[in-house]
């Protein structure tokens, strides 16, 4: 059986390094190719053909999400993993409909990285645990919210969500794995978006919606 050949983007050295070193080290795996922007990953990724593309979300001069999408246009058959720090809602959907077939929270194990490496190459689809719990949340709950205010986002939802339930912006961030200066951005777009002047106005309309009770 033929290795599985791994092209690795990631604009850090020292997570390209780990990386290929974990695929040295394991049998089954060579390492086609790395790359440090989204540019030269879909450069690399269309010139070595692997059957993976690791891909990090944040990059250099084009994105993971758009570097996704160009490989998958450009090498529609090499799998994307997609491995980052990033595990919130918005990043993880939007790694989905840019065609990866993985998604990945950097820390995870050596062996869960190969399995899913094994995986996606295989034409399966996989997320990490924590990535898990969120796609599965997202999918069971309720749609009250987007019924109600359907100018907003799906992560704008959920802050609304968090500010209804009295949670301050730092503990939004906590709850929702982003950063507090992320969370605050959301809240401005709300404000704006329902056409309110300040929090407590906007925790009303929220909880007349029914939100603020989870």
């Amino acid at each position: 059986m033929n290795d599985i050949r791994v092209v690795i983007a990631d604009d850090h050295p020292i997570v390209r390094d780990g990386m290929a070193a974990l695929l040295a080290s394991l049998p089954g795996f060579t390492l086609a190719g790395v790359a440090a922007t989204g540019r030269a990953a879909v450069r690399e990724v269309v010139t070595a053909k692997p059957d993976v593309a690791v891909l990090d979300l944040q990059m250099p001069d084009l994105d993971g999400i758009a570097a996704t999408k160009e490989i998958v246009r450009a090498a529609p058959g090499v799998a994307v993993l997609v491995l980052t720090m990033f595990f919130d809602d918005d990043s993880v959907f939007a790694a989905m409909r840019a065609g990866a077939r993985g998604y990945l929270v950097k820390g995870a194990e050596q062996e869960e990285i190969a399995r899913a490496i094994r995986a996606v190459a295989a034409g399966e689809a996989i997320f990490g645990p924590a990535v898990a719990q969120r796609v599965l949340g997202f999918f069971a709950a309720p749609p009250v919210a987007a019924a109600r205010f359907p100018e907003l986002t799906t992560r704008e939802h959920q802050v609304l969500d968090l500010i209804a339930a009295g949670l301050p912006n730092a503990a939004i961030g906590e709850r929702l794995g982003v950063a507090a200066k992320t969370v605050a951005n959301n809240v401005s777009a709300i404000f704006a978006k329902l056409q309110v002047a300040d929090r407590a106005a906007a925790i009303i309309r929220a909880r007349d919606a029914g939100l603020g009770r989870g």
